[in-house]
């Protein structure tokens, strides 16, 4: 049986070990221990992490928003889970969220040559956006 929950700050070593071993995943300075739980604090129950019987960490989803539009950053599922709606489950929670929030859209930056997480994405029915282009500026 598995279990979701809003991720807090006594997940992050766990979860930054999922994504650390997560292929396709790109981190950076960004996912510090401190960023990481500004950006919870941020977007408080927004953030979803699913977890098993045992306690071990089946997946990781990152869900904020500026006001305007959501954003959802390294959704995750340890691979032995994968295939069981854990993705799935803990997307539909962020989106709730969201909604709830005031907010009806949506998105997702996924790297290009990570075919796991666009087939997941495409799977999921989430529209890839043609025509956008990505700039990137670091502000220190």
């Amino acid at each position: 049986m598995m279990f979701y929950r809003e991720m807090t700050g006594d997940d992050y070593e766990a979860a930054y070990g999922l994504w650390a071993g997560t292929e396709g995943m790109g981190l950076s300075k960004a996912d510090s221990r401190d960023e990481i739980l500004r950006f919870l604090d941020r977007n408080p129950g927004l953030s979803q992490i699913c977890v098993t019987e045992e306690g071990e960490l089946a997946g990781t989803a990152l869900c904020g928003h500026d006001g305007r539009r959501g954003f959802l950053y390294h959704v995750a599922v340890n691979g032995k889970y994968r295939g069981k709606g854990i993705g799935k489950g803990m997307v539909t929670r962020c989106l709730q969220g969201l909604q709830a929030a005031g907010i009806a859209k949506c998105h997702i930056i996924v790297i290009e040559d990570n075919a796991v997480g666009r087939r997941f994405w495409e799977f999921a029915g989430w529209e890839l956006r043609n025509g956008l282009v990505l700039y990137s500026s670091s502000t220190v």
